[in-house]
């Protein structure tokens, strides 16, 4: 049937209105995401219009935002950010990041939102233009928790703490976002990336932190696979290992609340570390959010620790561990140090929660 012109205008004009104005702005392959119609909100910012290299801290590639907000919540505690990594494939995950049902349950537990960045590198770009939060990612992070906040109705999003996850740039990201604002983070699961905390010559361009020492008293965790420098010392991921050993070390050494958790069945992919990194999370929410929403965050306890020696799968109550304590993985109790044992053996991770009321052997692949 041939419609008059005007009739057609009309027609397109109403399908492109009740398009979100994201897809108009955004190129393939970040055009195609699932749509934010409450409890989930979406904002996306462009790429600065200045040059990141006339104008420091400018943000280089557009970014979209995803958060899922837990229903009846009257006041957010705090909010969950899972940060995926550098290139496209792991870029576009950030898309669905948040309609993960396994994180939500995290967060709904904690009166906590789930927040999934999605910044759109093109492929073969230098990951550094986000994953370094000075580039600009750190400041439209903060941008987003603001306005989001408002498109919510939580405006306490913008001052509640944060609980950091992120996968290789992104646990470069969440390690720099510890060390940039201590203060505001409540723990951080670092899987196969790390900041710097010295220059290395042989990768000039990433910039290194400084740790100060409030960053000592954030919990986190390296988690990365063994194939990544740890028993595969060659290939694309050697290296993986050596910069998360220095990084240990130096926090460790200072007395820092740090652990590594190896996994004995993966190279770079996430594999199973979920059934880790959720349970340990869970431990550090639990204690460091504070009860009422706006009121500072609270101190990990000293008692109940246990540790381990990095390379090994036994971990002991902290005051029965023989060695230098400053050396060994800190692990915050011993219920995680349980699930820390079974990880790093096997990553068959088993629940014992009442819940459940039986075992419940998690031994299926997860990817994030």
């Amino acid at each position: 049937m041939n419609y008059p012109a005007t009739s057609a205008i009309r027609c397109i004009a109403a399908v492109l209105s009740a398009l979100p104005v994201t897809i108009l702005a955004q190129q393939p392959p970040y055009d195609v995401f699932p749509p934010a119609n409450p409890p989930y909100y979406r904002i996306h910012y462009e790429a600065s219009e200045k040059e990141a290299s006339q104008q420091p801290g400018e943000l280089s590639f557009p970014v979209n935002y995803t958060i899922w907000i837990p229903s009846n919540v009257k006041a957010l505690r705090g909010v969950i950010v899972h940060q995926h990594g550098c290139g496209e494939g792991s870029c576009k995950s950030g898309l669905t990041g948040a309609y993960d049902l396994h994180w939500q349950a995290l967060a709904k537990k904690h009166d906590c939102a789930l927040l999934a960045p999605a910044y759109e590198q093109p492929e073969g770009a230098d990951c550094q233009m986000w994953c370094d939060p000075r580039n600009g990612s750190g400041a439209a992070f903060q941008k987003s928790l603001v306005d989001l906040g408002a498109k919510s109705g939580h405006p306490e999003l913008a001052k509640v703490p944060w609980a950091l996850w992120g996968h290789s740039g992104g646990g470069h990201w969440a390690g720099g976002m510890v060390l940039l604002h201590s203060d505001r983070v409540a723990a951080a699961w670092l899987r196969s990336g790390v900041p710097l905390l010295k220059p290395n010559a042989q990768r000039p361009t990433i910039k290194a932190h400084s740790l100060p020492e409030a960053a000592l008293q954030v919990p986190m965790m390296c988690n990365l696979g063994t194939q990544e420098g740890v028993t595969v010392k060659d290939g694309r991921f050697a290296g993986v290992w050596p910069a998360n050993e220095t990084f240990f070390n130096e926090v460790r050494g200072k007395g820092g609340l740090i652990g590594v958790a190896v996994d004995p069945l993966t190279s770079h992919e996430c594999g199973n570390q979920r059934y880790l990194a959720i349970p340990w999370l869970n431990v550090c929410l639990s204690v460091r959010l504070p009860k009422v929403s706006g009121q500072p965050l609270r101190a990990m306890p000293t008692d109940g620790v246990w540790l381990a020696n990095v390379m090994g799968d036994e971990a002991v109550p902290a005051l029965t561990f023989v060695g230098d304590p400053r050396q060994a993985a800190w692990l915050p109790n011993e219920s995680i140090a349980r699930v820390w044992m079974n990880y790093v053996k096997d990553t068959a991770v088993t629940d014992v929660t009442p819940a459940t009321r039986h075992q419940r052997t998690y031994a299926s692949a997860a990817t994030s």
